[in-house]
């Protein structure tokens, strides 16, 4: 028979073990990428099992291609959806921009680089003018933006003659390849920006003012917080990420299409990967980070199901069975941190 004396010592020494164990898986469960985390790698292990196609690197390129415009795209719907407001004109936004690059170059003559700017800069332009209408005149964000999009689309149909143009040659090569052409430009540039993001979102007095304003509006007007100066900043910089992604997009598919972003396509698309990355459609609470691996899932869904022969239509049913679930398990891991004191 054993010591007892013995067998204690050892269930002792065993015992931190397991309680660190268990605090680090609680403290993972409790974060709002867990979920998401999970649903990703599941997915990669049932579609590498149901197709060996899933994981060669052509097929990882094509993942990576599809996540970024998203994710990109989402950290933008992320930072407004915190401070409480939304933005559906992000993806014509996506669509005008690489018009606009086509414009300055081709009929003004101006460099390249010039030309990016005043792309991006004339996108921070369109989100300007949603911050001002919703902060100033205080229309819905809802209202204001898909006003916008309509107006953008209008723009952009009848400056395109709704045709699609070929690349400047200009921008061939070196500026092509790096945004957007190269097989890992786009996710390299996602990458980045989710990196950058999340930290000012989690570590920064801009972060924590967005946070303040979409989860106590009143208590932050209180504070000192310039609502309107957050609100009308994250909207330009959501207008200016659809911008580069229209550019990135239009340097990748080697054409600048005026149906860059399927319209509505790309902007629901970011706000599902939002939504799924545990982003909360009332405001104050989100994750940059969730929303990427809410882009990632979305890309493997779509590319696993065309693997294995489903139906393209299937990936509506899916996305939005995914919502869902999603929202379920994020409002479960919700109580798990108030439980958790966290």
């Amino acid at each position: 028979m054993a010591d007892p004396a013995v067998a204690e010592v050892r269930a002792g020494r065993r015992g931190p073990a397991l309680t660190a164990g268990r605090r680090v898986l609680d403290g993972f469960l409790r974060r709002r990428e867990a979920s998401v985390l999970l649903v990703a790698l599941g997915l990669m292990i049932y579609f590498r099992w149901a197709s060996p196609v899933f994981l060669t690197r052509n097929n990882l390129v094509n993942i990576a291609q599809a996540t970024a415009p998203v994710a990109i795209v989402a950290v933008g719907i992320v930072l407004l959806l915190v401070s409480g407001e939304i933005d559906l004109s992000v993806g014509i936004v996506a669509a005008l921009a690489p018009f606009l690059l086509h414009f300055a170059i081709d009929f003004y003559g101006q460099p390249v680089l010039v030309g990016l700017l005043l792309a991006l800069l004339i996108s921070a332009g369109i989100g300007l003018v949603n911050g001002l209408i919703v902060t100033k005149l205080k229309v819905p964000s809802f209202v204001t933006t898909l006003g916008t999009f309509f107006a953008v689309q209008g723009i952009l149909l009848i400056t395109s003659h709704a045709y699609p143009v070929p690349i400047p040659e200009p921008a061939k090569g070196t500026w092509q390849t790096w945004l957007g052409a190269g097989p890992w430009a786009s996710i390299t540039w996602a990458i980045v920006i989710v990196a950058i993001f999340h930290v000012i979102l989690t570590r920064t007095r801009w972060g924590l003012h967005t946070i303040s304003v979409g989860g106590n509006p009143v208590g932050a007007t209180e504070a000192g917080i310039r609502a309107s100066r957050i609100k009308i900043g994250n909207f330009m910089v959501t207008s200016t990420l659809g911008g580069l992604v229209g550019i990135m997009e239009a340097f990748r598919i080697n054409t600048i299409d005026p149906n860059i972003g399927g319209g509505t396509t790309l902007t629901f698309y970011a706000i599902s990967a939002a939504v799924i990355g545990g982003t909360a459609l009332a405001g104050g609470s989100g994750t940059i980070v969730g929303a990427f691996l809410g882009a990632l899932v979305l890309a493997e869904l779509q590319n696993g199901f065309n693997l294995i022969g489903y139906s393209a239509n299937t990936i509506y049913l899916i996305l939005g069975l995914a919502i869902l679930v999603s929202m379920i398990a994020n409002q479960y891991l919700s109580r798990l941190r108030r439980a958790g004191g966290t």
